[in-house]
């Protein structure tokens, strides 16, 4: 196996902090359009006469070309660079956004979704390029944290904002808001492109171009893609029928069963925050191995049907934690799977492809569990996460062996 030495750049505190909230605030747009559509489901669904399996539909769009589009961006990433890609991404949730206050029917909305999805496919890729390649070091760890964390927060503004506006000015100023959200993003990354400039390179004992084709025959790769693809079917599964999945399982009306999801992403979002720190105290596999299993077992808890429902929020909450506990660690587990053989040459394919696994994961939950769901069968829903969780954690253990 062949190695590769990299030099990491030696950045003060303040020049790392300036490139982590760049790409960080970027990244909290793109999770924010991950939601442009779902919140304004109840205006677009009388307002063009949509059943569910129409106005659902424009989410396989998004998360189709989300995750086609994912793997053929870091490409162009390792190409052009990743400040130009990110910038076409942004530039195409701006269109999204505005193309939405304009739409005319459910053509116009699957349109929509495809471009949000076009722009969604290229932040990992060149997230993760800017800062493998930017940020010193001793605080990648906390950039990665800070990376899912802010995700996490635009997951948690769009709905509130969204809503909000379509209330009291209806649902295409809403539209109009989001597109104008993103501007400040574009504006912000162009004018700080400035702290970008330094990107060391990569030494080797053999100075050559990597092919897509050599990246592809990299067990690794394809084992970082498994475990990607397990882990966010299981938290697609909670993130689509959490609040049905409590109510049925544990007899709570609506509000508190709602309220015990938001427990889950919020505290996934302090998970996230914490993993950060931990990266730099313990193995990646060991910080992996311990939350994802521990989380599986509170999945399975709740699965008994042995708790009452006042231990269900709490209990959410710690599945939440955990999962985003592995966070950082997930990412550096990446990181050192792609440098293990192409140092930075291929940072932009590696993650694009890896990450990939995310948009597959999250559009095949509803598929996989939404049976489970029509039968009745909770139980089995929340094994199923069990057993997604667990699985990962071997595909985990088997990146950081090889």
């Amino acid at each position: 196996m062949t190695t590769t030495t990299i030099s990491s750049p030696q950045l003060t505190p303040r020049q790392d902090a300036w490139i982590i909230a760049l790409v960080g605030f970027a990244h909290g747009v793109s999770h924010f359009f991950h939601l442009l559509l779902p919140p304004l489901f109840p205006w677009l669904m009388p307002e063009f006469g949509l059943d569910f399996v129409q106005i659902g539909s424009t989410m396989t769009v998004f998360f189709v070309v989300s995750g086609v589009g994912q793997a053929l961006a870091g490409l162009a990433v390792d190409r052009f660079g990743p400040l130009r890609v990110l910038s076409t991404g942004i530039a195409c949730f701006i269109l999204a956004g505005f193309g939405l206050s304009q739409a005319r029917g459910l053509g116009d909305l699957i349109a929509v979704a495809a471009l949000a999805g076009l722009g969604n496919s290229v932040f990992h890729p060149c997230d993760f390029t800017i800062l493998n390649r930017n940020v010193s070091s001793q605080r990648l760890g906390h950039a990665f944290s800070m990376h899912g964390l802010s995700g996490n927060l635009g997951w948690a503004l769009a709905p509130v904002f969204l809503t909000g506006i379509a209330s009291v000015a209806g649902w295409r100023t809403a539209g109009m808001g989001a597109g104008l959200l993103a501007i400040p993003a574009l504006a912000l990354l162009l004018l700080g492109r400035q702290h970008f400039a330094v990107a060391p390179h990569a030494t080797s004992a053999t100075s050559r171009k990597v092919t897509t084709l050599e990246i592809l025959k990299v067990g690794p790769v394809w084992l970082c893609f498994t475990f990607f693809l397990l882990l966010t079917t299981a938290f697609g599964a909670i993130q689509n029928f959490g609040t049905p999945l409590m109510q049925g399982m544990y007899g709570m009306p609506v509000s508190q069963a709602a309220g015990t999801l938001s427990a889950y992403l919020l505290a996934g979002a302090a998970g996230v925050l914490t993993g950060g720190f931990l990266t730099r105290h313990a193995r990646q596999g060991q910080i992996i191995t311990g939350a994802l299993c521990t989380a599986a077992l509170a999945a399975l808890l709740l699965a008994s049907g042995w708790p009452g429902a006042a231990m269900v929020l709490p209990l959410m909450a710690a599945i939440g934690f955990l999962t985003g506990l592995a966070g950082p660690s997930r990412d550096l587990l990446v990181r050192s799977a792609a440098t293990a053989r192409f140092g930075q040459a291929a940072f932009g394919r590696v993650y694009g492809f890896v990450y990939s696994g995310l948009d597959t994961g999250l559009a095949l939950a509803p598929l996989v569990f939404g049976g489970f769901m029509n039968k009745g069968n909770f139980g089995a829903v929340l094994i199923g996460i069990a057993i997604l969780q667990a699985a990962a954690v071997f595909a985990a253990l088997s990146v950081e062996r090889r």
